[in-house]
């Protein structure tokens, strides 16, 4: 006589259990948003709220590029704050010589805004040299993946290097992940180089 094989009771409560649980997994997934929460949107707002997050890492940041680069004569020992009552926001400033000189704004949450460098002398001659590495230390100072090359194809970008600039008078701005990045020429020897964040 032949056995019939049973399948007990308890095998087949088992497997219907272990279905009803899989289901209603399925179901919570298909139930959920398909796109995450976008926390790091917030993330890139904060970054271009501001240039770099505090004076102390903008310095550092800085003298980083000029270090790394051997950029010298450019490193900064101590920024020059000055604060703003009225607003409650403040200035800095760092003179690196009588023809280049450095100033800073900060927000209200004492991070820096934006960042100028004002300079004396023609750009096209040798003497203005210093100014166009300041320029390039500061583009390197707001893109930490950024190259020498990079900070570069910018200054191309804004047309400072183009051959027909009149270098008495000139503006030219570029955007670049989120930052302006414009410099601009009066009456020949007054030159500005601003870093502020792209509106």
């Amino acid at each position: 006589m032949r056995k019939q094989n049973r399948i007990p009771i308890r095998y087949l409560a088992l497997t219907a259990a272990c279905f009803a649980i899989a289901s209603i997994g399925m179901y919570g997934m298909l139930a959920l948003p398909s796109n995450p929460p976008q926390s790091p949107r917030t993330d890139q707002t904060e970054k271009q709220e501001s240039v770099t997050a505090t004076t102390e890492e903008f310095k550092n940041k800085f003298n980083a590029a000029v270090g790394k680069y051997r950029l010298n004569g450019l490193s900064i020992t101590r920024l020059n704050m000055k604060n703003s009552s009225e607003q409650g926001t403040g200035t800095f400033e760092y003179v690196f010589n009588d023809e280049l000189r450095l100033v800073g704004t900060l927000n209200l949450d004492q991070k820096v805004q934006e960042v100028r460098l004002y300079g004396t002398g023609d750009v096209s001659e040798p003497t203005g040299g210093i100014f166009l590495t300041a320029i390039a230390a500061l583009i390197l100072t707001t893109n930490n993946e950024y190259t020498y090359n990079d900070a570069q194809n910018v200054i191309q970008d804004i047309g400072i290097l183009d051959r027909n600039v009149s270098q008495s008078e000139f503006d030219g701005a570029t955007v670049r992940n989120g930052f302006e990045y414009r410099f601009s020429v009066q009456d020949h020897e007054h030159s500005t180089f601003e870093i502020t964040v792209a509106k």
